[in-house]
């Protein structure tokens, strides 16, 4: 059986899926921002062994990891709502992937505190510098610059992760092209323009974040 690929039908279906294409940049940029927010609070409450809340910090990175997303996005669309906590479409996906990249993201920076010299650490207290000093002074613009390649890699996971959005009815690009595959029995051409979409957005944000990394690394290019 052969089957006639149809570009007039993506340039006729192009308009809807560019919608789904707004909604995803859309919610993924703002997740992927709060999730690196979250990430440093996150990782610098562990880091200087904030009483409690590191304890917490650590209960919630453990929860986010052994649950698979869509359990969590269910919960947080599905089941805040029966304690008075109803979000609506949008506020409950960006929720869901701040949290879901959050977690990560706390394990991705502190790993790059960890990964700080121990001499480093040890002139801070050499000088009297209090863990909150060392943190703002020390840790932090070097932990962060040695953690972006894993933060990187959680975005990518939290744009592609933005396709699970669909399951509540969030008009997103895989929602866009899955229903118009349902109505017009057109799936070849609607999933090859969105993964061409998916693949620019990655190689996009990839390019973005290697020139960043490029740039705070100039200054210790020289350095042995």
């Amino acid at each position: 059986m052969s089957y006639n690929f149809s570009f007039s039908y993506i340039e006729a279906s192009l308009p809807a899926l560019l919608g789904g294409l707004v909604m995803t940049v859309q919610i993924s940029a703002v997740s992927m921002t709060g999730a690196v927010l979250v990430g440093i609070v996150g990782a610098s409450i562990r880091i200087i062994d904030v009483p409690v809340l590191s304890h917490l910090i650590r209960a919630y990175v453990h929860l986010i990891r052994t649950t698979p997303i869509l359990a969590q996005l269910f919960f947080i669309f599905y089941g805040l709502p029966s304690i008075g906590l109803g979000l609506s479409l949008y506020w409950s996906a960006v929720l869901c992937l701040v949290l879901w990249g959050g977690a990560y993201n706390i394990e991705n920076i502190r790993g790059g505190f960890l990964a700080i010299s121990r001499g480093l650490q040890d002139a801070a207290k050499a000088l009297g510098l209090k863990p909150v000093q060392y943190l703002i002074a020390i840790a932090l613009p070097l932990g962060m610059r040695i953690s972006i390649p894993a933060v990187l890699n959680t975005s990518i996971s939290v744009l592609k992760n933005s396709s699970y959005m669909q399951v509540i009815g969030l008009a997103e690009l895989t929602y866009v092209a899955t229903e118009r595959s349902a109505m017009d029995f057109r799936t070849l051409e609607n999933f090859a323009v969105i993964c061409a979409f998916y693949l620019a957005l990655i190689w996009g944000l990839s390019y973005v974040v290697r020139r960043i990394e490029a740039i705070l690394h100039k200054p210790f290019a020289n350095v042995r």
